[in-house]
C-alpha cells in the first residue's frame, strides 16, 4: 500500500470517528433537552416557581429592609387574592383551549347585583347575596351555551358578553356608587372578606404555638377564602372524572367524544363554574373595597389571564394547574411590589409583566414542539 492511499485511509477513519463523536454528542445534547422537557411537561408548576424564587431573591437584594418586612408580603397578598380568584375561573376556561375575555365584567356585575340589591332597595342579605351567586353562574352558561350552541371562537363570544355584561352594570347601577359606610349599615356580611385578622395572635391564643415568624402578618379573610376555593378546584380537577373531561376536552376534543365525553355538556358547565366563581370574586372584591363601584376591576380580565399564562398554563388547553395559577398571581404581585419598593416606575412594571407574558408563552411553545 502506498504512502497515500495509507495516509486517505488514516484520514477517512479519522473523520468517522469525529463524525461519530460529534453524533454521539448531538445525541447526548438531545437527550438531555428532551428530558428537560419532559420534566417540564410533567410537572408545569417548576417553572414559575422558579421565576418566583428567583424574584424573591433579586428583591431581597434590591430592598431588603422594606421587601422583607412581614406586612408587605401580606400586603402582597392581599393585593393579589382578587385576581388570583378571577385566576381560578380563568383556569377552568383555558384549560379547555377557550379564554373568557368577561371575567372582569362578570365580577363587577355581580358585585352591583349584591350590593346595590341589599342597600338600596332594601333586600335581605340572605337573598341579594344568593343573588349575586346566582347573576355570576348565569352569566357563565350564556357565554357557553353560545360558544357550544353556535360554535363561535370563546375570543369573540365573551369580547361581545364583555360589552354586553358592562352594559347590564352600568344600567343596574345607574353609575353609582355605594359607599362603604352605607354598605356597613345595611349588609355588613358582603364587606366580610375584608375583616383583617392577625395569624400570629390566632395561633398562640388558640392552639397555644409561638410562632414567631407570623409576628406582623396581617391577612383578610378574602385571603382564606381564595385558598380554599383553590384547594377545592384543585380537587374537582384531580380527583374527579370532571376534571378528567376539562383536560381531555381541552387537549383533544374529538379524542374526548370519541372516548365517550359530552364535550358540550362539558364546556357549559365548565363556563357556568367559571361565572360562579367570577360571583365569588365580587364578594372578595366589596371586603377589599369596603362598597360597590360599577368602575371597579377595570384591568381585571387581562390580569387574570397574565396570571394564568405565567403560572404555566397552556393557552391551547389540556395542561395547566390551579397551583400554577396561584403562583402565576404571586409573581405579578411580587414583582410589581419589589420594583415599586426599588423605586421604579409604574411603566417598568407593566415592562416586566409583559416580558414575563411573552416569556410564559415561549416556553410553552417550546415544550409543545420538543413534545410533537
Amino acid at each position: 500500500m502506498s504512502d497515500d492511499t495509507a495516509g486517505s485511509a488514516t484520514a477517512e477513519r479519522g473523520l468517522k470517528g469525529a463524525t461519530e463523536a460529534l453524533a454521539s454528542f448531538d445525541e447526548s445534547d438531545a437527550g438531555a433537552i428532551r428530558r428537560v422537557q419532559a420534566f417540564l411537561h410533567q410537572f408545569p408548576t417548576s417553572i414559575p416557581f422558579i421565576v418566583l424564587l428567583l424574584g424573591v431573591a433579586i428583591f431581597s437584594v434590591a430592598a431588603p429592609d422594606k421587601f422583607f418586612a412581614p406586612f408587605n408580603f401580606s400586603l402582597v397578598l392581599q393585593q393579589v387574592t382578587i385576581i388570583a380568584v378571577l385566576g381560578v375561573a380563568q383556569t377552568l376556561i383555558i384549560l379547555t383551549a377557550g379564554i373568557d375575555l368577561s371575567v372582569g365584567a362578570i365580577m363587577i356585575l355581580c358585585s352591583v347585583v349584591m350590593g346595590r340589591t341589599a342597600v338600596v332597595y332594601g333586600v335581605p342579605v340572605l337573598i341579594a347575596f344568593p343573588l349575586g351567586l346566582l347573576c355570576g353562574l348565569a352569566c357563565g352558561i350564556v357565554n357557553g351555551l353560545i360558544v357550544t350552541m353556535l360554535r363561535l371562537p370563546p375570543f369573540i363570544v365573551t369580547l361581545g358578553t364583555w360589552s354586553i355584561f358592562g352594559a347590564l352594570n352600568v344600567w343596574y347601577s345607574r353609575s353609582e356608587t355605594i359607599r362603604q359606610q352605607d354598605m356597613e349599615a345595611a349588609a355588613p356580611f358582603l364587606q366580610w372578606t375584608g375583616t383583617i385578622f392577625k395569624p400570629y395572635d390566632f395561633f398562640s391564643k388558640t392552639l397555644g404555638l409561638d410562632w414567631i415568624f407570623l409576628k406582623g402578618w396581617v391577612l383578610t379573610y378574602g385571603s382564606l377564602v381564595m385558598l380554599i376555593l383553590a384547594f377545592i378546584i384543585w380537587y374537582v380537577l384531580n380527583r374527579t372524572a370532571f376534571g378528567r373531561h376539562i383536560y381531555a376536552t381541552g387537549d383533544d376534543p374529538d379524542a374526548a367524544r370519541l372516548a365517550g365525553i359530552n364535550t358540550k355538556r362539558t364546556l357549559i358547565a365548565v363556563y357556568g363554574l367559571a361565572g360562579f366563581i367570577c360571583a365569588i370574586a365580587a364578594w372578595v372584591l366589596i371586603g377589599r373595597i369596603g362598597g360597590v363601584s360599577p368602575q371597579a376591576g377595570q384591568t381585571a380580565n387581562l390580569d387574570s389571564i397574565t396570571a394564568v399564562v405565567i403560572g404555566g398554563t397552556s393557552l391551547f388547553g389540556g395542561r395547566g394547574s390551579i397551583v400554577g395559577t396561584l403562583i402565576g398571581a404571586l409573581i405579578v404581585g411580587i414583582f410589581r411590589n419589589g420594583l415599586a419598593l426599588s423605586g421604579l416606575e409604574l411603566l417598568w412594571q407593566d415592562f416586566a409583566v409583559g416580558v414575563l407574558i411573552i416569556v410564559a408563552v415561549t416556553i410553552d411553545q417550546w415544550i409543545r414542539r420538543i413534545s410533537a
